[in-house]
């Protein structure tokens, strides 16, 4: 699945940060994962997924170190996550493994941002995602504002738009040179 994926509730418009009307759609959101599931930094003790949110939403980039797509997004998922660092919100990576492979897999980058390991898939299932690569905003009360699956910039970009009216902060270019062309996902568990 490809495309940003939302409520089927009615569009409504609301101007961006330069003052243009865009397209926005009103709550509900797609998915409010289950308030038992546990996140598990690489370092530290797991904690229920509403403990994380306390303070700020969540914008993960969802990997799976054991497929290609997960690695040929890497660089641009990081550049992405880094536009956000400064804003309110929490970037971070949640990789379809253990601590070790995902700690392999990311580098250095797991260091740069909070960085969870999903051994058995159940916070990346519970948050309704399918495949590999996913940029996702998980709002402080629990629900998946929008994630996007798949490496689509016109489905990122729509993403990094929620996360920029929630948190009023600069948008990243999506597509930037140098980031891959469009391509599928991997699918959970393959």
């Amino acid at each position: 699945m490809h495309a940003t994926q939302r409520s089927d509730a009615a569009k409504v418009s609301r101007p961006d940060v330069t003052g243009r009307a865009v397209a926005a759609l009103a709550w509900p959101t797609v998915v409010t994962p289950s308030s038992d599931l546990q996140l598990s930094p690489l370092s530290g003790e797991g904690r229920p997924l509403s403990e994380w949110l306390t303070t700020f939403p969540l914008v993960p980039v969802i990997l799976d170190p054991f497929t290609h797509e997960s690695a040929w997004i890497l660089d641009t998922a990081r550049r992405i996550l880094t536009t956000f660092a400064e804003a309110d919100c929490r970037p971070c990576w949640i990789v379809a493994s253990d601590s070790d492979d995902a700690r392999r897999f990311l580098g250095p980058y797991a260091d740069e941002f909070l960085t969870f390991a999903d051994p058995d898939l159940s916070v990346i299932r519970g948050l309704g995602i399918e495949s590999t690569p996913a940029f996702a905003i998980l709002r402080q009360d629990g629900s998946v504002g929008a994630k996007a699956e798949g490496w689509s910039p016109d489905s990122w970009r729509e993403v990094a738009e929620e996360i920029v009216a929630l948190t009023r902060w600069n948008r990243p270019v999506i597509p930037d040179v140098g980031d891959p062309v469009a391509f599928s996902g991997s699918p959970i568990g393959s």
